[in-house]
């Protein structure tokens, strides 16, 4: 493996823990698509930062992409809190007029210059090992690899000093605010590093790249744990993982190194979401499906306390007659009935258990008082197996 593959994979992890962090807590806050704003609409401070310096490697234009980020992201508040129209709308209205005005004053001041599609928004990691940070004759490495190194280190810095104030501010801004916590300085200290981070990881990865490192590490790490410092941690190790097999997908079919990344994370965010513990589409599938039969089995055992007196209606033969129900779903109310010991069959007549009862008994009574919710808890404690 030669030093320029070790460095793009590198530039690459890098950019995806960059972008991992802040992009945990724009998920949380249902505020995914202000990353794609962000991506965009910084073009109009990189143009304006490059006709003040002449130099697309001076500071000032990540300074002012950054502050273009921010802009963004006030005009949406702006928008938005006038309550005419949703945020998403807003944000649909704010980055193209933003975007655009940069595509005027480059097509205005700067019609010579070539916008590469590549560059612009699908990025070139291939190239970054080329740019190189020399000082006085010493090679120090890949300018961009400097640059989201030190982006980095100022996102951890400051997330392990506000990691509290995040935390509140994310889950309960009314909270925050009675703790004396301001969550409008939260909310822009935030909105900050992802306009810097994106501008760091744009010449880099450019726009597309830096959206899915943004956005789809940190939704498929919220798939799998309630936890915050593992959702990040999680975020964080899809990202690296992502870009490194992206890397050698990329390799072996000879194609972009961006979109093979991009599409690397997809496949993980599918992979998840499909099989994932709690909130997998096939967990919510079973669960969905266990809470049918169990809610059947409760209509079940109401039934036969109903008609305790009448063995005509509690005749295994019967039952599908007098609920209404199809073989197959009878024989699945009536198998769990009996794996949870809460009925018993003699000469082909149902009736309850004294467990039975107890479980009916107290169903009804959260049922009447309106503490559904308790439901739950009582089947975990009544229940040997789960419908």
């Amino acid at each position: 493996m030669s030093n320029a593959q070790i460095e793009i994979q590198l530039i690459a992890s890098l950019v995806a823990i960059a972008c991992a962090i802040p992009g945990t807590f724009l998920v949380l806050r249902k505020m995914a698509l202000i990353t794609d704003a962000i991506s965009h609409s910084i073009l109009p401070g990189i143009v304006i930062g490059f006709f003040i310096t002449h130099d697309l490697s001076s500071p000032l234009l990540i300074l002012l992409a950054a502050l273009s980020g921010v802009l963004t992201v006030v005009l949406v508040e702006f928008i938005q809190k006038t309550g005419l129209v949703k945020e998403d709308t807003a944000i649909g209205l704010v980055f193209p007029a933003l975007f655009s005005i940069g595509v005027i004053m480059i097509a205005q001041n700067a019609n010579d210059v070539h916008l590469d599609i590549d560059a612009v928004l699908l990025g070139e990691l291939a190239f970054a090992p080329f740019d190189r940070l020399i000082i006085d004759t010493v090679d120090l490495g890949p300018k961009s690899l400097w640059i989201i190194g030190t982006i980095l280190l100022a996102t951890c810095g400051l997330l392990f000093a506000f990691f509290k104030e995040l935390k509140v501010s994310t889950f309960d801004a009314g909270l925050a605010a009675a703790l004396g916590l301001s969550p409008v300085v939260m909310h822009y200290g935030l909105m900050t590093i992802a306009s810097i981070t994106t501008v760091g990881a744009f010449d880099a990865v450019g726009a597309i790249l830096v959206i899915a490192f943004m956005i789809a590490p940190a939704a498929t790490a919220y798939l799998l744990t309630n936890d915050l410092k593992k959702m990040i941690l999680l975020a964080c190790i899809f990202g690296v993982i992502s870009a490194i097999a992206g890397y050698w997908v990329a390799h072996g079919l000879d194609t972009s190194i961006s979109g093979s990344m991009t599409s690397v994370l997809g496949i993980l965010f599918l992979i998840v979401y499909l099989f994932a513990p709690n909130r997998g589409y096939f967990s919510v599938i079973y669960r969905h499906r266990q809470q049918r039969i169990e809610v059947s089995l409760l209509t079940f055992l109401l039934h036969l306390g109903n008609h305790a007196d009448d063995e005509t209606e509690r005749h295994v033969k019967h039952l599908n007659e007098h609920i209404n129900w199809q073989k197959v779903k009878s024989k699945s109310v009536l198998d769990l009935a009996l794996k949870n010991n809460m009925i018993e069959i003699n000469n082909d007549i149902v009736s309850l258990t004294e467990k039975g009862q107890h479980f009916t008994t107290e169903a009804i009574d959260y049922i009447i008082t309106n503490k559904n919710s308790e439901i739950e808890k009582m089947k975990d404690r009544f229940f040997l197996f789960r419908g």
